[in-house]
């Protein structure tokens, strides 16, 4: 009987830009449409306010994931370029580094070296970005993937309050994309907290406590501007 384990780390890169641009897609434009609304603003100006929100959203998610990224994968590639000069000028000294650090995972001495040299021979790069530097094909930055899952899932939150305005015109607008929106995170922190292998209730509760902060403090903002005027 082959024993089997299904581990979850190679969705930390997609799930974390894809939830994050959700919840921001979401968050954001039902707060936008919720603040204009709460200023008496007309339909059109609701619808349009939500519209630009959308596409500036889904441009600076992409934007910031990808610079962020980027600057991450510039670290990774800079460490292993200078990891690599240390292996070519000075082999055995990276090998006993490397015995030295599954030495103190626990590895007998004699053992670590055999093991570090039998890993080097194989890829001995790899074997120092994994173990001395942290750097794993799961973990390894991904500029353009985290930028199109940012962006692609932002227009999808952005979406779902958006469509709520667009097909709902009656006074209390504000009140019904408020309770959609939280519904849909709702949603959302639960399909997270299940594809990142973690109690459903603690995505719920943490996706919708900010989220309804976020509603709240800018309807306050449309009824003090509306005041105002």
């Amino acid at each position: 009987m082959q024993h089997q384990e299904h581990h979850l780390q190679h969705r930390v890169g997609w799930l974390r830009a894809s939830v994050l641009g959700a919840n921001d897609g979401i968050v954001s434009t039902a707060s936008l449409i919720i603040g204009v609304a709460a200023a008496n603003s007309g339909y059109t100006a609701i619808v349009v306010a939500g519209t630009a929100g959308l596409v500036a959203g889904a441009i600076s998610m992409a934007a910031g994931e990808y610079v962020s990224v980027s600057s991450q994968a510039d670290m990774e590639s800079s460490d292993l370029r200078l990891e690599k000069k240390a292996i070519e000028s000075d082999f055995a000294a990276e090998a006993s580094e490397l015995a030295e650090i599954y030495q103190q995972r626990g590895v007998a001495p004699e053992l670590s070296m055999e093991v570090a040299r039998q890993l080097m021979a194989y890829d001995a790069l790899g074997a120092h970005a994994r173990d001395e530097i942290g750097i794993s094909e799961q973990s390894q930055a991904q500029p353009l993937t985290a930028a199109l899952s940012s962006a692609l899932s932002f227009t999808v939150g952005a979406l779902l309050p958006l469509c709520t305005a667009y097909f709902y015109r009656a006074e209390s607008l504000p009140y019904v994309v408020a309770l959609f929106s939280l519904i849909f995170l709702a949603i959302l922190g639960a399909i997270s907290s299940y594809l990142g292998g973690t109690r459903i209730h603690i995505g719920i509760t943490r996706v919708t406590f900010w989220g309804a902060l976020a509603m709240i403090a800018t309807a306050f903002i449309g009824i003090a501007l509306d005041v105002a005027a």
